[in-house]
């Protein structure tokens, strides 16, 4: 986890991003690539009259920005690199992310940029085959050293997160699976700790709990109870018979989560 992207665009979520972008870049002694996305307003003259002249509205509000931000990195001391996109947000992320190992985003939020775009980070899960770290927008920092709840499905993309956020969970706290027993699950929580253990990461697991309610309900629940600083889970990552249950749970987490999320899919 060497090269962190991060979305820089004027909106509701970019303090919570930045933040945890340089929490993430100082515990893993990465490299920030910042990627200065300019989103055409669809609204106006069809024929690229007004249209024309909202663009270049916001061409002067994110060159603005862009100046911002990168004076708050130098104040930081942080040196990055910029990638300048214009066009749909979700196209120009998917393609800066095939040469990144993280995307911090943020979670689905009714303002800002993933609300123009309808849910930013729930379409990278999948379309950027890269980890994504998603933000909600009303945090100050990533506590990397917290505690850690990883909810443990035993699915491919489960045990992707997990593998993805070893650099980070070298520095936790402490770090709990938690395991929802729907009758599905073949490689149990136990072997995580044990896969953990090869790399000295010392964790434990949860009880198991029954599937009582909605699965994304009781991570939600845990999540409250449990205070973590940040949530390790697979997105998206179980056969479209099962999605109703487990999609669900992703789509829940990036829409009610309080606490960051690492999520991967494959």
């Amino acid at each position: 986890m060497r090269t962190i992207l991060l979305p820089v665009h004027d909106d509701a979520g970019q303090n919570a991003r930045l933040r945890a972008a340089l929490d993430s870049l100082r515990a893993v002694d990465g490299r920030l690539v910042c990627i200065d996305l300019v989103v055409p307003d669809p609204a106006g003259d069809p024929f690229g009259g007004i249209a024309q002249v909202v663009t270049e509205r916001e061409r002067l509000r994110e060159t603005s920005n862009q100046q911002r931000v990168a004076d708050y990195l130098a104040l930081e001391g942080v040196d990055a690199d910029w990638i300048e996109a214009f066009g749909d947000p979700e196209e120009c992320l998917v393609r800066a992310a095939a040469l990144s190992d993280l995307i911090v985003a943020s979670t689905i939020s009714g303002s800002g940029l993933t609300h123009r775009v309808g849910g930013l980070s729930d379409a990278l899960i999948v379309r950027a085959k890269r980890p994504i770290l998603a933000i909600p927008e009303s945090l100050d920092g990533f506590d990397v050293e917290g505690h850690v709840m990883i909810a443990w499905d035993g699915s491919r993309s489960c045990i992707a997160a997990m593998r993805a956020a070893i650099p980070l969970l070298t520095r936790a706290r402490s770090i709990a699976l938690f395991e929802v027993d729907d009758g599905s699950v073949h490689i149990p929580a136990e072997s995580g700790v044990t896969y953990l253990a090869r790399y000295g990461i010392v964790s434990h697991a949860l009880p198991r709990h029954a599937l009582i309610e909605a699965a994304g309900s009781m991570i939600v629940t845990q999540c409250r109870r449990r205070h973590p600083a940040y949530l390790v889970m697979g997105g998206y990552g179980h056969s479209r018979t099962r999605e109703a249950l487990f999609g669900g749970a992703t789509r829940t987490m990036l829409r009610e989560a309080r606490v960051p999320l690492l999520l991967a899919h494959e």
